[in-house]
Order: structure tokens, then C-alpha cells, then sequence
């Protein structure tokens, strides 16, 4: 960077000379500079340096990413006088692959800030989002749009993601998808997908990317904590603290956590210290988790460097404050010459050989293994790992598992591979990945991003308000753990004109939202309570006041035919005091909130019909809602009949008690969705005890309330209730709360009231 141009040339053609007298010649910066950005040497000039180019967010270097000096003085690779090094406008993969519907504006090519819009054929409808922005990070905002119709399919068309081609057009059960990408794109996410009985895909949506392309934190940190919080989630003595207990894990079985990091030439050496930061970032965010797993933490390159060995906590050695004191005296030195992926693998291999010895083959069927990489994937020594990927697959599944099918012990195995640095080889990394539920392979642009994608991990003990966060397994099948399944529950009690018992979902410290009809005009404050378990038994809170949707009548349309009228079947009711939020009472998200889109993992500026396409996007969408059984409740599975299939489904209307019309659209309005039946799944039937309840779906480990119980067309429960199912005519209809934003928003959004409000969308 500092020698002249005559001196370069000079410098080359004398190493030229000595290359036959074996003398070792340094590299020059001849061509070397990038227009618009700038770059660092890892060894100065010297042999084994790695120049290092970076851009403004937006632009990444092109034609090379990193050159590396050569013995011989030269780069690799070389640069070239006609395609000079330079910052080059980042591109988004070519959205001209919708099918059945067009792109505009058509371009040849796709930059940052370019911004598209879609649109369907007639008879297509479209799912996904409407409009979208090419992003710095080379992906596009929103969702991929889909312009699909009722085919009678057991799924729903999968669409085809920006870039990629798809072969296979059906979509009946055990039907497969395959796809590819185009040009220069690699694949990221499933290639191939099947149609599952419950009208699901298996796998995880596919994207293209380029090389520059890359995951931001939060995308990161949403995927991966959503992925393994069923793993890290669970019980725990309450004789253990936090701070420097013994690490063990208190739920059946035992959890081993395994953390490698690479610390090779390719990956900068200032940046060593951020990286191990972030593994003690990550280790805390485990802890927070309320587990206790086992820890092997190698720091590697041609060799490695063991800073905590996993053998040590079976003889309880170690403390959580130790793991961490460890962590942080770890220094770098000069060991990080080449790089041996291989031997990372084949080190984790020999220690789960060790715990099965020590455990016993009976005993070590207990034990899950998850494997978490931060590397570029650039080995050059030690071969291949997949070979030992293959046999660490056998070990942990002991040959339960089937090539291509899910096997009784997938669950039992992950390998999470988070790319960094800046030359990343994906397609040696992306088959490492090993286990199910989630993205395993994540793309970073810089390793500093990885303490900022920790800290945004789901975290029990500081983001206990966010909403939507929930146990999504029964562990003791007692009240507390069904709680915190359901930490938004309350029931509402009604002491009033007409005594009535209902169900409600908490949605912020201050309001629970439940049914209009669970009250009679007359009641007052005083006659309503409402009981909100708290993991100590249930804890009953007065309210301050309740309102109803204005345009709730329930005689409105007695002379037409419908004697009890439930359009607008929807009250807010707010607590005299705040409840305190804790993992078991937590808040349930609502629509078209700034909370359910960074639930929804919706990026920039997202709206009210983004999120609907999100959670409706299929004809016959699965949602769930409650039910009282012992120990508190049960979960109901319908599915909500959109689209066409909704309009077979209101006809069953007609035949309700009180209601005479030939019309369904009278008492069954836009603002209804429709469930019951039992053409392609049996569901549940409402209960008269359920009504104000949620009508939820599950997303990414977040719950998002889609609407409220209502009414039905038969009782079929009895006096007992629980969980019924539906027979061919019985259909239950529920206030869809996209429809209800205004008084939604009025009433929870208000910024000058004496409670924390909601953020609504301006869309």
C-alpha cells in the first residue's frame, strides 16, 4: 500500500530472477486497490497475507472477495488491468419466475431500492406480499408472492422463490417438489419437498442466493432461537441458581452442546475476540433457557485448541462462571496457520465415543448432541468432513433413521453451521447440516454480527413481554406447564344480569380481549372478574372498565330473519391493576401490531396485509383455540375455510336455531371466519364455555391471535364441553380480528392514556 508503481514492477521482476535460487519473494500492491471501498492485509505483504476487501452496505467487492500472496510473489487470485477490483452495486435474485402472474417493473437486472409489485391472472389469487424492496443484504423484503387457486390439492402450491426454477406441479399427498437455482445463484433451504397429510410441506422454504447475499442478525437470531427453543426450553430445580450452579441439564435426559470457532488465516485475527464474545453471549443466552447442557468449546485451524472439555462435566468439574472465565482468558497467539475442518468433527466424534463408553449404549440413547460451527468452510488440510459427519449420524441415530426419511432419533441430532468471514465456500458447508424443525445454516457477513444476533435470541429472563413467546410442549402435564403453553390465558367470570362464564386472551399488561356477548346490558366493572393463572395458582383481577364494539347489536337483524345477531362479537376489557409479566403470563400478539411483524419476522415497513397473507395464505388454514379440561385447558384444531371453500362453509348457517333468512350472508358476515366440518380433517367443535376465546395459529415459536369464538350452529357439547368433535353440518363462526383494527386500535394504540399502548401499522 505504501510502495510505488516502478517499485512494484521492479520488486516482481527480481523475485522472477531468484524463483530458481529458491528465495521467497514478497507480493506488491500492483492492482490491488478497490475503487469506492477499501481493504486490510492479514500478514502486510509478506507470503500467506490475505488482503481482505470490504464495502458500504449495499456494495460488495467485485471481481474478488479476498486474494491471498503466493511463494512466488504473485496473488491469488491475480488482478486483473481490464476488471479492475471495485465496490459493486449489490443485486437481488430475478423475481420473473411467478407463475401465473406478472412482475412489474420487468427488468433485466435487480438492484438496492428497486422496488416491485405483483399481480395475479384472473381466477389466481394472490398469497404473499403485493409489493417488494430489493434489500442491502441482497434479499428481498416481505414474502415470496404466489398467485395460486383452489385446485383440491392436499397443499398448497409452494411458489417458486426469486431466481429459482421448480420441476413438479402437483400437490396431493407425498407429491415432491424439486428446485434449483439459476446462473450464478446457489441454493439455500430445502431442494426437495413433499406433501405431507396434514397439507404441510416437509423442509424449510428454499431461497437463492449470490455470493454477496447474507442473513441480517435478527433474521438469524429469530430462525435459530425458534429452532432450538424446544431443545433448550425446560424445567428446572429451583435449588439451582444461575450464577455459578453446576451445569447439568434437569429434564429427562441429557444435553451435550458442542462449539467450535475458527480462528484460521482465512478468518481475521482482530476479529478472534469478537467471535469468542459472542460464544459467551451465546452460552449466557443458553443459560437463560433455564438448562443446564453439557459444553465441549474448541477454538480451531490446523489444530485444536480445547478451551472446555465436555468429559470434565460428567464428573462435575466445571461451573457455568468458569466456562466463561475460560472463554475470556483464551487467547489466539500465533496458532492459526491452515485449517483442518475435518478434525473439528472427528475431535466431537471421539468425545461422544467417550459418553457412550461412560454411559453405556442404553444410557447414552438418552443424550441429544447439538454441534454449533462458525467457520468459512475454506479447509485445506484433513479432508472432507462429511465422511465424519456420516458416522457422527450413526453413532447419535444408531441406525434408527432412514436415508431421506425422518427417523425415531432425528431429534436427537443438530449441526448448526453458522457461515462467516468473506469468501464463504457454501457448498462445502450447507450438506454438514444435520436435524429437523428450522434453518440450520445461516449466512453472516461479519463476525461481529454474531454477538448482535445472540443478544436478539429469545431470551425468558429479558423479553418476557414480548409477545406471542410460549412453551410449545407439555412437561409435567400439571397447571404450570400448561400455563406456559398458554401464558396469554384468562378466563372471565361475569357476576352480572346474567351469570356467564367465558374465556379471554391477555394482549398486554393492561387488556384482555374476549367476546361482546359474554356481557348483558346493565353489568358493571364490579361484576366482572377476570382470573389470570400465574404459575401459583390463579389470581383473580379486578377491572377498571369494559368496552364493547360499538357496532355490536345483537337484535339487528331480528326482521331479517336472524334472532341473535353477532357481527362485531368483541370487547376489551382493562385491568384495574397491570399483571406482571413472567414466562407464565406473557401477552399474545394481535394483528397488524409492529410486535406481530417482528414476530412474523417481517422486515422494513411492514402491513396490516402482509401479515394476513402470512397467516391466511391457504385455503383450508390450520388454527387452534381453548377449551376448559383438566388440569386448565386443551387445545382445539380447526381449519378456517378461505377463500372459496368459505362460502360452502357459511351455507351451513341456514340451518342454526333463530334463524330463518335464505341468505348466509345476513347472519354470517365478511367479518367471520368459518370453521367445522369433517371433509378432509374432522375439527373440533366450539363449546358454550369457549366463547371470547383466541383463535390462534403458531408461528416460528410466537402465537398470533387470528380471532375470537363467537357462535355456532349446534350445541354438541353438553354440560361437560372438552373436546368435541364436529359432524358434517356443525359449523362455528369467529370474529376475525384483521377486520377489527379500527376499534382495535383506538382503544389498545391510544399514546395518550396512562397505559403502555400497542404499536399499530400505519397500513
Amino acid at each position: 500500500m505504501g510502495a510505488s508503481s516502478n517499485w512494484s514492477w521492479y520488486a516482481a521482476l527480481l523475485c522472477l530472477f531468484s524463483l530458481g535460487a529458491e528465495v521467497l519473494c514478497d507480493c506488491t500492491d500492483r492492482g490491488i486497490q478497490i475503487q469506492g471501498g477499501n481493504f486490510t492485509l492479514t500478514k502486510g505483504f509478506k507470503r500467506d497475507s490475505v488482503i481482505i476487501y470490504r464495502c458500504n452496505d449495499g456494495y460488495y467487492p467485485y471481481p474478488a472477495v479476498t486474494r491471498i500472496c503466493l511463494p512466488n510473489g504473485s496473488w491469488k487470485p491475480a488482478p486483473k488491468r481490464f476488471s479492475p477490483q471495485k465496490c459493486k452495486l449489490v443485486e437481488c435474485p430475478d423475481p420473473n419466475v411467478l407463475e401465473n402472474g406478472n412482475v412489474s417493473p420487468p427488468e433485466v437486472q435487480y438492484f438496492v431500492g428497486n422496488e416491485t409489485s405483483y399481480e395475479c391472472y384472473s381466477g389466481y389469487t394472490l398469497r404473499g406480499s403485493s409489493k417488494r424492496i430489493c434489500l442491502p443484504n441482497g434479499k428481498w423484503s416481505g414474502s415470496t408472492p404466489i398467485c395460486s387457486r383452489d385446485s383440491g390439492f392436499a397443499c398448497p402450491d409452494p411458489g417458486v422463490p426469486p431466481g429459482a426454477s421448480r420441476a413438479g406441479n402437483m400437490f396431493g399427498i407425498d407429491d415432491k417438489v424439486t428446485y434449483s437455482c439459476n446462473g450464478e445463484l446457489f441454493l439455500v433451504g430445502s431442494k426437495e419437498r413433499v406433501c405431507l397429510e396434514n397439507g404441510q410441506w416437509t423442509g424449510t422454504e428454499p431461497a437463492c442466493y449470490y455470493k454477496h447475499t447474507f442473513d441480517t442478525p435478527r433474521e438469524v437470531a429469530e430462525s435459530f432461537g425458534g429452532a432450538i427453543k424446544s431443545t433448550l426450553t425446560t424445567t428446572q430445580s429451583l435449588n439451582d441458581t444461575q450464577e455459578g450452579r453446576k451445569i447439568r441439564i434437569s429434564k429427562d435426559g441429557t444435553l451435550n452442546i458442542y462449539i467450535g470457532v475458527d480462528i484460521s488465516e482465512s478468518i481475521e485475527k482482530d476479529d478472534f475476540e469478537k467471535a469468542r464474545d459472542a460464544v459467551i453471549t451465546l452460552i449466557k443466552k443458553i443459560a437463560s433457557f433455564s438448562v443446564s447442557p453439557n459444553y465441549e468449546i474448541v477454538f480451531f485451524s490446523s489444530e485444536i485448541y480445547r478451551v472446555v472439555n465436555i468429559l470434565d462435566f460428567f464428573n462435575a468439574k466445571v461451573e457455568l462462571n468458569t466456562v466463561i472465565e475460560d472463554l475470556e482468558k483464551f487467547e489466539i497467539g500465533d496458532k492459526n496457520t491452515g485449517t483442518d475442518l475435518n478434525l473439528v468433527f472427528k475431535t466431537f466424534e471421539n468425545q461422544m465415543a467417550f459418553i457412550k463408553r461412560q454411559a453405556g449404549d442404553e444410557g447414552f440413547k438418552a443424550h441429544r448432541h447439538v454441534l454449533i460451527l462458525f467457520t468459512d468452510g475454506a479447509y485445506n488440510m484433513g479432508g472432507s468432513p462429511q465422511p465424519t459427519v456420516a458416522r457422527i449420524k450413526n453413532t447419535v441415530y444408531m441406525n434408527h433413521t432412514v436415508e431421506n426419511q425422518v427417523g425415531a432419533r432425528d431429534d436427537f441430532l443438530d449441526i448448526y453451521i453458522f457461515a462467516i468471514g468473506n469468501d464463504i465456500f457454501d457448498d462445502d458447508l450447507q450438506p454438514l447440516t444435520v436435524g429437523t424443525g428450522g434453518d440450520h445454516y445461516f449466512r453472516m457477513s461479519k463476525i461481529v454480527e454474531l454477538k448482535e444476533t445472540f443478544d436478539l435470541i429469545i431470551d425468558e429472563s429479558e423479553v418476557v413481554g414480548m409477545c406471542g413467546l410460549h412453551r410449545d410442549y407439555d412437561t409435567t402435564g400439571d397447571k404450570e406447564s400448561t400455563k406456559k403453553m398458554f401464558p396469554w390465558l384468562a378466563f372471565i367470570i361475569n357476576k352480572g344480569q346474567k351469570a356467564k362464564t367465558c374465556i379471554g386472551s391477555l394482549v398486554s399488561p393492561d387488556f384482555v380481549l374476549t367476546a361482546a356477548h359474554c356481557f348483558t346490558f346493565g353489568d358493571l366493572p364490579e361484576n366482572i372478574v377476570v382470573e389470570i393463572e400465574d404459575g401459583l395458582g390463579s389470581s383473580e383481577k379486578k377491572v377498571k372498565t369494559f368496552t364493547l364494539h360499538p357496532q355490536y347489536n345483537i337484535t339487528a337483524k331480528v326482521k331479517e330473519g336472524v334472532t341473535e345477531f353477532y357481527d362485531y362479537d368483541l370487547a376489551i376489557i382493562r385491568l384495574k391493576e397491570s399483571v406482571q409479566i413472567s414466562d407464565s403470563v406473557r401477552p399474545i400478539c394481535i394483528p397488524c401490531t409492529q410486535e406481530t411483524s417482528e414476530a412474523l419476522n417481517l422486515v422494513g415497513e411492514s402491513t396490516c396485509r402482509q401479515q394476513e397473507q402470512v397467516l391466511l395464505k391457504s385455503y383450508r388454514e390450520q388454527l387452534g383455540f381453548l377449551t376448559r379440561k383438566h388440569p386448565l385447558v386443551a387445545e382445539k384444531t380447526v381449519f378456517a375455510k378461505l377463500g372459496e371453500n368459505r362460502d360452502l362453509c357459511i351455507k351451513k348457517a341456514l340451518a342454526a336455531p333463530g334463524i330463518t333468512t335464505q341468505d348466509e350472508r345476513v347472519p354470517v358476515t365478511d367479518n367471520f371466519l368459518c370453521t367445522g366440518g369433517r371433509v378432509g380433517y374432522r375439527d373440533h367443535i366450539a363449546c358454550t364455555g369457549d366463547s371470547g376465546g383466541a383463535v390462534f395459529k403458531n408461528f416460528n415459536q410466537r402465537t398470533i391471535q387470528i380471532g375470537v369464538v363467537s357462535w355456532g350452529t349446534q350445541a354438541l357439547c353438553g354440560s361437560t364441553g372438552g373436546l368435541v368433535e364436529s359432524n358434517d353440518e356443525s359449523r362455528d363462526f369467529h370474529i376475525n380480528l384483521f377486520r377489527m383494527i379500527p376499534f382495535l386500535s383506538k382503544n389498545l394504540g391510544d399514546d395518550n392514556q396512562d397505559y403502555t399502548p400497542l404499536t399499530f401499522l400505519k397500513n
